[in-house]
């Protein structure tokens, strides 16, 4: 353990243990102390009963609580394993319960930036290793022997000197009056002894999936639940003037449809989210009932002052923009105009990408339950906390008087770190006074997203006489206000090739934006990998480099970290801290070289109209380079014959099924972008509403074979949710480029009238 999580575990943690009633043990996990636990203002709560991670009943049953959100990411199963394997009981007799969201019991319950593996790697392998001391120490004091002389194996305690072994349950009372160990002073297990981590593990839900048992918050149920749906603007802020409600409350089944009406979100489309928007809700026996209502609505909406906004326009103002003098600098090191006077070649090129929606199978939804002033929500939110706050801001009452039950969510890739579907949902219940839930149709889903952020690179690079990348400039034109982007609209002064290339330039110049935008798997990274990748691509055909030697060499010439400034906080530290760029480049070239390697880079001879890209990219601290095997037809139809992934995530992979998966999925889920994926505006509005206008890869068109290698290194694990998705946008229009000879710089590729196979 590293010293900064020691101090996160010192400060936060604290076991509990405890007799279950009927015999066993109950071990528990509490996360903040009470002054932290009353977060956001309020009277403080008195000190919880914590949630429990580890229950062992007296017949032997282990029952081990997940605490994150499950949204197809795995980490249902992958947190009670590092339990369990600490532990040491048998895999097979283990049950998995989910935790509600409870921040006065619980530290770190979300979903996002592929934060589950390293921020719980250490805490949950402690708990599990406590549980177990717990029960060496019970039975070495049953059996009067030494601690140190007994073993543990599949939920027993053994003692090789006696011959004698006795089951968790048997100890489970026991157990329970045994004084806490230290955590820090635990000892936790080699890799080389692990028996569940780095084994592959079948998802505690596969079989209720593929056998199609309710488990997502589309599946909740409720006793005298009603359905409802809701009618929003197309133009975001728009508000109601006037509706044919009389006649829509006269429709079969409709209990309910009234008018919401809320303060003006004008600022909302910067960073944070408006809460509760204006709209129409109705409310029904059923769905069906309620969207067959909806489309009997007659509404005259007042649009606002974003209805004259269009993707056209953004585009005129962004080429109008790049003529002109940036509005500001980002970074600037060495002498860049210099460098450009004394290289050899200059190239210049331009890029842009799309908006793109989240798309998830499952649309938004939650359902609630006012009662006593009181709200109960069943929700698939990656951010509960955040939910939790936004529903008692807009119901006015305390967040300890919001109970939120977690339910799987069908794919969130970001869209549910944002919660407006669990405050409508909240704000409806109240008002009829009766369970209710909330489901959004695929169109709202399209139509009120947070999307990723479009934008456009302008880019300028120099090679000196033997190849060699001596500058590189960038005029990056996103969305925002001034000084400040939209939500995932922003570029970063470290991105690389900072630090790889002497002479360095970032400008950055913004427009005002009217719909709202937020982060999709692998925020920016997914834009910006194909950028920065692609145009690196240009630079090695310039330089009549090979592609992967080019890399290489910009790997070899990276500047020194440079030391925190006097004064300075911590890296990783609160505002204002000194955070140094976060690539290590011999762990990048480490990924290069085996993805080479794997896919016989340069050894393979192709037949004409077929080629190789590469690509890397370092986000979410995965180390990842991809390498595609591509062939182009005349028509522009492209086949991906095969896909290579080397990944650096850390010393190791917890559930190797489950990691092959997520890589994969990540995978398929950048072609997607690659290829068909925008939203677009006319008039304010999104012209997209289904998949037909914002296509996904189909199964004929997936890539045969994804063939996954993972570098272990020394450093901790990391997630795989989001850095596999980056480099394969480049790698495939790379690919291209050396199959057909078209270089690409917009997305998706069908505006320049390419298709899949």
């Amino acid at each position: 353990m590293n010293p900064s999580e020691k101090k996160i575990m010192e400060r936060r943690s604290f076991l509990k243990v405890s007799a279950l009633a009927g015999g066993g043990l109950l071990l528990s996990w509490g996360a903040p102390n009470q002054a932290q636990a009353q977060g956001r203002g309020g009277a403080g709560a008195p000190p919880p009963n914590p949630n429990h991670y580890i229950k062992v009943a007296a017949d032997g049953t282990v029952t081990i609580t997940a605490k994150n959100p499950e949204t197809g990411q795995g980490i249902r199963t992958m947190l009670p394993m590092l339990i369990a394997e600490e532990l040491d009981v048998n895999w097979k007799n283990v049950k998995i319960e989910q935790a509600d969201f409870d921040d006065t019991k619980y530290s770190g319950q979300n979903a996002g930036g592929s934060t589950g593996t390293p921020n719980n790697w250490t805490p949950m392998r402690q708990v599990g290793a406590a549980g177990r001391a717990l029960f060496i120490a019970a039975a070495a004091q049953t059996w009067n022997v030494p601690a140190a002389e007994c073993t543990t194996a599949s939920g027993r305690v053994l003692h090789a000197g006696s011959n004698r072994s006795l089951g968790y349950g048997e100890l489970a009372t026991k157990a329970a009056t045994m004084p806490v160990p230290d955590l820090a002073g635990l000892k936790l297990k080699e890799p080389k002894d692990y028996k569940i981590i780095g084994h592959t593990q079948t998802g505690t839900d596969v079989k209720n999936i593929v056998t199609g048992k309710p488990l997502y918050a589309i599946d909740v149920k409720v006793p005298g639940m009603l359905c409802a749906v809701f009618e929003k603007c197309g133009v975001f802020g728009g508000k109601v003037t006037s509706a044919n409600l009389d006649e829509i409350k006269k429709l079969p089944g409709v209990k309910h449809a009234f008018i919401v009406e809320r303060p003006d979100v004008t600022e909302a489309v910067l960073p944070g989210e408006p809460g509760l928007e204006n709209g129409i809700a109705i409310v029904a026996d059923s769905w069906w009932y309620a969207q067959s209502a909806r489309k009997k609505l007659k509404v005259v909406w007042n649009e606002g002052p974003r209805a004259d906004q269009s993707s056209a326009a953004f585009a005129q103002k962004a080429e109008e923009m790049a003529k002109g003098t940036p509005q500001r600098v980002i970074r600037a090191d060495g002498d860049v105009d210099g460098a450009f006077k004394g290289a050899a070649k200059v190239l210049e090129a331009n890029y842009s990408y799309p908006f793109i929606s989240h798309a998830p199978l499952e649309p938004q939804g939650a359902t609630a339950h006012w009662k006593g002033g009181k709200i109960e929500i069943w929700a698939n939110s990656q951010t509960p906390s955040g939910g939790r706050r936004m529903v008692a801001q807009t119901l006015g009452i305390t967040e300890q008087d919001v109970t939120l039950h977690q339910v799987r969510a069908g794919g969130g890739f970001g869209r549910r770190l944002n919660n407006d579907y669990m405050v409508e949902a909240a704000y409806i219940a109240k008002e009829v006074g009766v369970p209710v839930k909330l489901l959004w149709s695929r169109e709202d889903d399209m139509a009120h997203d947070y999307y990723r952020p479009g934008g456009w690179q302008f880019l300028k690079a120099g090679l000196d006489a033997s190849g060699k990348l001596v500058a590189w400039q960038n005029h990056f034109i996103s969305y925002g206000d001034g000084e400040r982007f939209v939500s995932s609209g922003a570029m970063g002064p470290t991105e690389f090739p900072q630090r790889f290339v002497p002479n360095y330039k970032l400008n950055a110049s913004v427009q005002k934006l009217g719909i709202r935008t937020g982060a999709l798997r692998a925020p920016s990274s997914n834009a910006f990998a194909f950028v920065i990748q692609s145009f690196i691509d240009e630079l090695a055909h310039a330089a009549k480099k090979d592609p992967v030697q080019f890399r290489m060499e910009m790997l070899d010439s990276a500047a020194p970290v440079p030391a925190p400034p006097a004064g300075a906080a911590a890296a990783g530290g609160g505002r204002g801290g000194f955070t140094p760029p976060g690539i290590n480049p011999e762990r990048m070239k480490g990924v290069l070289q085996l993805v080479a390697e794997k896919s016989g880079w340069g050894k393979r001879t192709l037949p004409k109209g077929t080629a190789m890209g590469v690509a890397f990219h370092f986000s979410h601290q995965g180390y990842f380079a991809e390498v595609a095997e591509v062939k182009v037809d005349a028509a522009n139809k492209v086949k991906i014959n095969k896909i290579w992934v080397a990944a650096d995530v850390g010393s190791q992979i917890v559930n190797p099924s489950a990691a092959d998966n997520i890589v994969q999925g990540g995978i398929i889920d950048g072609l997607s972008e690659l290829m068909s994926q925008e939203i677009t505006l006319e008039k304010g509005r999104v012209v997209q509403s289904n998949y037909h206008q914002h296509g996904m890869v189909r199964l004929t068109q997936a890539p045969p074979a994804i063939e996954v290698h993972y570098l272990k290194s020394t450093y901790n694990p990391t997630g795989l949710g989001e850095p596999a998705l980056p480099p394969v946008l480049p790698a495939v229009a790379n690919a291209i480029f050396s199959a057909c000879g078209k270089r690409l710089r917009a997305l998706p590729l069908s505006k320049s009238g390419f298709s899949w196979a």
